[in-house]
């Protein structure tokens, strides 16, 4: 039995293929396009995972949209009609996108098709499930669990901004849900959009700030109070009511109401340009500690209400890596498994899930250890013939390597050496993050990594920390924490023995000076407040990036390197050797490994396309 999920007409398209059962493979729509979160349909993401499957449109035995889109007409029109007369500038634009297109969804979906060789006279089921169940199905299916609470949290569906649901065997019920337009996840972006950064690619940014807060200012408790005070209202059970005077997402074209957020913060809406300063570090700090008060109250009512050991999450907010952590943490359930692509495009896979276990009724059967993501690198690969065509194309100098012990080897030197590496192998990852296939790695005890890596190759904001790549028995060799972490899901603190004492006016310090400030043995890997995004990395699931980090390890004496996506702002995260080639060689990384071809710059020919990247991708 083959079902296709899909995901689209959001952000963060995608498709997933599941064949009996199995995660055959998903990918995102904005690999193939290079549109980052591109939202239209995934008909190149399909196409990989047709092909990659070995079968046809019309050979499926269902297709799955991974939401219900009559439904989230039914809210639009709803909300509409209660805020009136409000909202009148954004009905006009909304409503006729919705009448010409979204309301005839399954006739535009089929159309897609079609273009890709579907045959609308031979039908294949297509299947609608709810979008908070489909975000559930994506953890819970594929998690190692029997029974577990399933919970999801994200900005919104149709009607649902969280749910409680218990999966049990291969059947999963809702218990409770938080209706639109009260939502954690679109109180979260509301913070993100006033503090500069873009709604629904900035968060990440908004989480990485937080730290940079002081935790001992009198202005963070000041900000809390305000949120609790003038914003939200958090009850026992984690439910949240907000107050829409403030916030314009219902009805208007943007996330708040400027002019009183402005009155109750004390401070201007802050532009992409502007500085940061103390204020909107402190006030990244509160919203974060208010976000995790509300997901460790949610887990606690999902642990009331199915009495599980164990819990799954997905959805947007499932990716707030420092939230998860706390929760973990909360010990409120044994063990917490977070799905890799939590976010929309996680949805294409959970879809095609639903359909399997719930609509068909299949037997469950957990034949896996961990769970079965197989590590999340469920894209398209390549072979050493692609390699040889792009250093072809390009006019390109590399040194091919027979064995891979001798790459690693000269690899893990290279990088000993203080260089920037591109690291390009086998299947790429499905998700936000790069684990080990599309990666820029750095030597972790290089204290001008951070600032090389930000500055000269990603071209981001310097205050963006980066995750350590671990290896899975040594963990606890360098963080306070002794779980897995396959998915750089999990924040958890650098261990006590490895910091560095911190002055005693460290909290007087600006953000530039907290930043450079040498604060353990892997600098570039610890964050303001001693924390770290670990990824554990397991021989099983991705062998040549494990050789790598154990040579690293025998040639330095640390099991644990520098990982942050292979791509420069605003760009997605490389897929092709073609794109990994072009991105190496618009920045300064010193060197690129793709599959057993290592590339030096120094060795390239000059690099003639004048394009722009800047100019290419729209900055995030």
């Amino acid at each position: 039995m083959k079902i296709l999920g899909i995901s689209a007409f959001y952000h963060d398209s995608a498709a997933a293929l599941i064949d009996n059962g199995e995660i055959v493979a998903a990918a995102q729509e904005e690999r193939f396009t290079r549109k980052k979160h591109d939202p239209n349909f995934p008909t190149n993401a399909v196409k990989y995972c047709l092909e990659y499957g070995g079968t046809t449109l019309n050979e499926l035995d269902a297709i799955v949209f991974y939401d219900k889109p009559l439904l989230k007409f039914e809210r639009l029109l709803e909300t509409y009609y209660t805020f009136a007369p409000k909202g009148l500038k954004s009905f006009i634009t909304a409503i006729p996108v919705w009448i010409k297109e979204k309301m005839f969804l399954k006739r535009l979906i089929n159309e897609e098709l079609e273009k890709i060789g579907y045959d609308k006279k031979k039908p294949v089921k297509l299947l609608f499930p709810e979008h908070h169940l489909s975000h559930a199905a994506s953890a819970y299916y594929p998690s190692p669990y029997e029974k577990a609470a399933v919970l999801t949290i994200d900005g919104v569906g149709e009607w649902a901004t969280a749910s409680i649901c218990l999966g049990e065997g291969n059947k999963m019920s809702i218990l409770k849900e938080l209706r639109f337009p009260h939502s954690l996840g679109l109180l979260y972006s509301a913070f993100t959009y006033f503090l500069g950064f873009r709604v629904n690619s900035g968060e990440y940014k908004l989480m990485g700030l937080a730290p940079y807060g002081n935790p001992t200012s009198p202005e963070v408790d000041k900000y809390i109070e305000t949120i609790k005070k003038e914003l939200i209202e958090i009850k026992e059970d984690g439910s949240i009511w907000l107050d829409q005077r403030y916030f314009d997402y219902a009805t208007g074209l943007k996330m708040v109401n400027e002019g009183e957020w402005e009155r109750m913060f004390g401070m201007k809406t802050r532009r992409p340009e502007d500085p940061l300063e103390a204020h909107h570090c402190n006030l990244g700090l509160a919203i974060q500690r208010v976000t995790e008060e509300v997901v460790v109250k949610m887990a606690q009512e999902a642990k009331r209400l199915t009495g599980a050991d164990y819990l799954c999450l997905a959805g947007g907010v499932a990716l707030n890596c420092v939230s998860n952590g706390k929760l973990q943490k909360s010990n409120v359930f044994k063990e917490v498994y977070i799905q890799p692509a939590a976010g929309d495009a996680g949805g294409a896979l959970g879809a095609a899930l639903t359909g399997y276990y719930i609509y068909f009724d299949q037997k469950r059967v957990i034949n896996y250890k961990r769970d079965a993501m197989r590590g999340s690198y469920l894209g398209p690969t390549f072979s050493d013939i692609d390699v040889e065509l792009v250093a072809k194309k390009y006019k390109a100098s590399f040194k091919h390597f027979d064995k891979l012990d001798d790459l690693t080897k000269e690899v893990a030197q290279i990088l000993a050496d203080g260089n920037v590496v591109g690291w390009v192998q086998g299947r790429m990852e499905f998700g936000p993050r790069a684990l080990g296939a599309r990666s820029i790695l750095g030597d972790p005890r290089n204290a001008e990594m951070q600032k090389k890596l930000n500055v000269k190759i990603k071209y981001r904001e310097s205050f963006r920390p980066f995750a350590p790549s671990v290896l899975a028995e040594k963990v606890g060799d360098y963080f306070d924490y002794e779980g897995i972490s396959p998915y750089m899901l999990l924040v958890h603190p650098v261990k006590d023995t490895r910091r560095k004492p911190l002055p005693a006016d460290y909290d007087s310090f600006d953000l530039r000076e907290k930043l450079y400030y040498l604060r353990s043995d892997l600098p570039s890997i610890t964050h303001i407040d001693f924390s770290a995004r670990i990824q554990t990395v397991h021989q099983d699931t991705n062998p040549r990036y494990y050789q790598l980090i154990s040579d690293f390890e025998k040639l330095t004496g640390y099991g644990v390197i520098v990982n942050t996506s292979f791509n420069v702002r605003g760009e997605p995260i490389v897929s092709t050797p073609n794109d990994a080639y072009r991105c190496f060689m618009r920045t300064e990384m010193d060197y690129l490994v793709v599959g057993n071809y290592l590339f030096d710059k120094r060795q390239q020919p000059e690099w003639q396309d004048t394009d722009n990247w800047k100019e290419e991708f729209v900055l995030d």
